[in-house]
């Protein structure tokens, strides 16, 4: 979520769809001084990557709701925004928290629909696509870092 907000933050602060590259770096580097150029630039990549954010003629814009972020008072975003999550381990923690039990059972059920309704045949993350839409544990944030770990893969 911290990475939302940071990147929803120079939207609603100045109440702009589509802001420039040099715009955002300006506005994370030197108005806000959250971070380095090079950092902002990083943050930028990993923001399309993750489709957070979109580029069309040389402005960016998110791909969310800005409207659902609340930016708080004093915001500063940590170094975490800068590490890259798991997406497959993200929604075992879901389905985990959702359902009371421990991220160990919720593999071992994953590893159980690969290998019986399967035969092997599914990957992970697909299995816990499947766990999640049993459990209604909602995953669609996390659906195109899930498919490029199925490309990757």
């Amino acid at each position: 979520m911290t990475l939302k907000i940071t990147i929803s933050a120079p939207f609603k602060h100045t109440r702009k769809t589509g802001m420039r590259k040099n715009e955002l770096v300006y506005y994370y580097a030197l108005d806000r001084k959250w971070m380095s150029t090079e950092q902002a630039n990083m943050l930028l990549i990993r923001a399309e990557e993750d489709g957070l954010l979109s580029q069309q003629n040389g402005f960016f814009s998110p791909r969310f709701d800005i409207h659902e972020i609340i930016v708080p008072v004093g915001f500063k975003p940590t170094s975490s925004i800068f590490e890259r999550n798991d997406p497959s381990q993200e929604l075992i923690g879901r389905i985990a928290k959702s359902q009371g039990i421990q991220e160990t059972t919720v593999v071992s059920e994953m590893n159980r629909i690969i290998k019986e309704q399967f035969d092997g045949n599914l990957l992970p993350a697909a299995a816990l696509v499947l766990l999640a839409k049993k459990y209604n544990v909602p995953f669609k944030d996390q659906r195109d870092a899930l498919a490029g770990t199925i490309k990757k893969g």
